[in-house]
């Protein structure tokens, strides 16, 4: 399975510390070698990289963890693969342009006899994790239009993810740079930061940092993760089901869906 990561905050924030404790994943620490990407919103523009091969040893993925790119809303995504090669075109997190706004996606998880419905938006490579993003936005783009309210634009992104969850594992985020929706079945947890900022420190990593020196009394930074990345701090943990829509580093709307019988759940992870 691969793992997810993510940001949400109300200010331009670098995601170093998480993206290096990731990194560490993506064969070193975990198996997933497969192929990694990130995305960083700025404004309307996304700032983006990707590889097929391993973050763990990647100078590319070095250079994102000790560049301090600034973002309020970042995704990151380390593959491993289950379906469609290991390339370039198979690296998460997808992109897209809808209703003048580039939205990205990165999905964990595998469904069964999933068939995307022909549409606009068709995928490159052969994931199905690429399909269900364009059958997601075809759907959107055929329900909804670019001045649809975001209660309206959510309720829709809500049912379709009902709809994929009874199919199989459907760990979600989805973004188009103003906020962040994330649904899970097994795996997801978070955490939000705000002032008093304390030190945490990386799970797989030798790393520490002092939130409190790199932060304002004003900032707010949540970090979504399917396995918390520090050992440290209590993180927030999903329940199958349950979606979440960010923005500016808050929880804005929230709620559980249904869960199939014998839903998808994972054992509990601590902090």
């Amino acid at each position: 399975m691969c793992e997810l990561l993510a940001m949400s905050a109300n200010t331009p924030t670098d995601l170093c510390f998480s993206f290096t404790g990731l990194t560490r994943r993506g064969g070193e620490t975990g198996p997933h070698k497969d192929g990694w990407g990130v995305a960083f919103y700025e404004g309307k523009g996304v700032r983006a990289f990707h590889e097929s091969g391993a973050s763990a040893n990647s100078r590319i993925a070095e250079v994102v963890q000790t560049h301090p790119i600034k973002s309020e809303v970042a995704i990151c995504h380390i593959r491993q693969a289950n379906v469609g090669s290991v390339c370039l075109a198979n690296t998460h997190p997808f992109m897209r342009e809808l209703w003048g706004r580039y939205w990205t996606f990165a999905h964990n998880g595998q469904l069964t006899g999933f068939t995307a419905s022909p549409g606009f938006y068709e995928p490159v490579g052969g994931t199905d994790s690429e399909a269900l993003f364009c059958d997601i936005l075809n759907h959107l783009r055929s329900e909804c239009d670019r001045h649809a309210p975001v209660e309206e634009v959510v309720g829709a992104l809500v049912r379709f993810s009902s709809g994929y969850s009874r199919r199989g594992i459907f760990n979600l985020l989805l973004s188009n740079g103003d906020w962040l929706f994330t649904y899970c079945t097994s795996k997801l947890a978070s955490i939000t930061r705000r002032a008093p900022f304390r030190p945490a420190r990386l799970k797989d990593a030798d790393v520490t940092v002092d939130f409190e020196a790199e932060t304002t009394p004003n900032d707010i930074v949540s970090v979504i993760v399917t396995e918390p990345l520090t050992s440290d701090e209590h993180w927030d943990i999903y329940q199958p089901g349950e979606w979440r829509l960010w923005q500016q580093g808050v929880v804005v709307l929230k709620g559980v869906t249904e869960s199939p019988a014998g839903a998808h759940r994972a054992p509990e992870v601590g902090s």
